[in-house]
């Protein structure tokens, strides 16, 4: 399955201290998951993307380059028209610039590990914000259109994790879509039609996606993540429902079963029912929402961590921790799988939760609350689902057990023999904004 990592500051970091440096960088995670469970390693060789937001204001552009044409038509006007004149091409001028600032996006089907452009891009570049991703594809072929992050003007979008059962839903999802959103789908995966649901429910909203801001607020965000989710849940029941119903009737009714050809059969047979797992990351350019769920009340989410400070700094070769000197968040990173091994510089973020970055790096946790909410906050979800997916990796500060509530001491390949979990604190409600959970 896939991992992804995000970084968001105060100020702008070079990409290669994050993607290539770190110990279990993301690019090191993709051929060696040190944190996985299972004992098949899967790798993440079906390409990878790269999403950062340029660190000079549009303003600081504007002034220096004003065209020709408009300090023309301002200097043949009379003194009174001069100082409306100008406001009125200079605000055109910040709307056109405005418009055009988006993310850099880089993508490549080769497996990160061996990119040398990747390499060369992460040692030059600095960014403020970035969303990495690399892939091991469950939906969809290997091309760069099925590569995360997606893009529509200033949001960008990913993904990890997975749609149960999405090719019985896939076509609930399209016919959602107005024309322009169903255009964003270039590809085959689940996730990108995830992405254009997003941008499709932010429309519906009364919001436009493709805005000159194009910013929306973490509130907005957060609402639109709220319903992306819950209507990818409800397929997800439909969905089940189906595998059900085809299931008893290939049991049990012998004229269904003639009617069927033997892939179709054999494509019923390994159909299962089963939770999606729904890791979403999502910014307009300022605000960041990151979702960590599962459908289901009982089973843990695919694993999200993140770490927050003032400065992560380089100790050693490949060794880095994050510094705190201050209780302002200067800098806030997220990852499928901490890029460190310094245990306590890494929270994980509790399933079924969702966590939103502020401008100005302040955190804030937020529960989901429906059918799946856990209200005990003793209770230990069961993280076998993830861990077979190759989703799952031990908490180092926590301890595992087993379904005996038996404590394992370490983290051998004896871990592997039980359906582990993971103790994680339940968010208690929220009665109102005020009672955001800062950290």
């Amino acid at each position: 399955m896939c991992r992804f990592l995000i970084y968001k500051g105060a100020d702008p970091i070079r990409l290669s201290n994050l993607l290539t440096k770190p110990q279990h960088s993301i690019i090191n995670q993709s051929f060696d998951s040190r944190l996985r469970l299972d004992r098949r390693r899967p790798i993440n060789g079906d390409g990878f993307g790269l999403a950062y937001y340029p660190t000079e204001e549009p303003s600081i552009s504007i002034k220096r380059h004003h065209s020709d044409e408009i300090l023309d038509k301002i200097l043949n006007k009379e003194d009174s028209e001069k100082e409306s004149l100008w406001s009125e091409n200079l605000n055109k001028e910040v709307e056109r610039e405005e418009q055009e600032v988006g993310p850099s996006i880089f993508k490549a089907i080769t497996p990160a590990w061996n990119n040398e452009n990747l390499r060369i891009l992460a040692e030059r570049t600095k960014s403020k914000l970035m969303f990495a991703h690399v892939r091991a594809s469950t939906y969809g072929v290997l091309s760069e259109t099925n590569c995360h992050p997606f893009n529509y003007h200033s949001i960008t979008f990913m993904h990890n994790g997975g749609v149960a059962n999405f090719k019985k839903v896939r076509r609930r999802f399209l016919n959602e879509l107005d024309d322009e959103f169903f255009n964003i789908v270039q590809g085959s995966t689940d996730s990108e039609c995830c992405f254009a649901l997003f941008v499709h429910i932010l429309h519906s909203y009364g919001y436009d996606p493709s805005r000159s801001k194009g910013k929306f607020g973490s509130k907005v965000l957060r609402k639109v993540m709220n319903e992306t989710i819950s209507r990818i849940k409800y397929w997800t029941k439909e969905a089940n429902k189906i595998v059900a119903e085809e299931k008893f009737k290939l049991e049990n009714d012998q004229e269904f079963k003639r009617k069927l050809s033997l892939t179709k059969i054999k494509e019923i047979q390994e159909s299962k029912e089963e939770p999606s797992m729904l890791n979403f990351a999502v910014t307009d350019g300022e605000s960041i929402i990151v979702s960590r769920y599962i459908s289901s009340k009982v089973d843990e989410a695919p694993s999200l961590y993140f770490s927050c400070g003032s400065d992560f700094v380089e100790r050693k070769q490949g060794e880095f921790n994050m510094h705190r000197v201050d209780k302002k968040n200067k800098m806030v990173l997220v990852s499928s799988e901490p890029i460190t091994f310094e245990r306590n510089d890494w929270t994980a973020i509790p399933t079924n939760s969702l966590l939103t970055i502020l401008k100005d790096q302040t955190i804030l946790l937020h529960p989901i609350i429906d059918e799946y909410y856990q209200k005990n906050p003793l209770f230990i979800r069961d993280s076998g689902f993830s861990t077979r997916k190759g989703q799952m990796g031990y908490i180092p500060k926590d301890d595992i057990v087993n379904a005996d509530g038996k404590v394992i001491k370490d983290n051998s390949s004896d871990i592997n023999k039980y359906s582990a979990h993971v103790r994680f604190p339940a968010i208690p409600p929220l009665d109102s904004e005020r009672r955001d959970h800062l950290i």
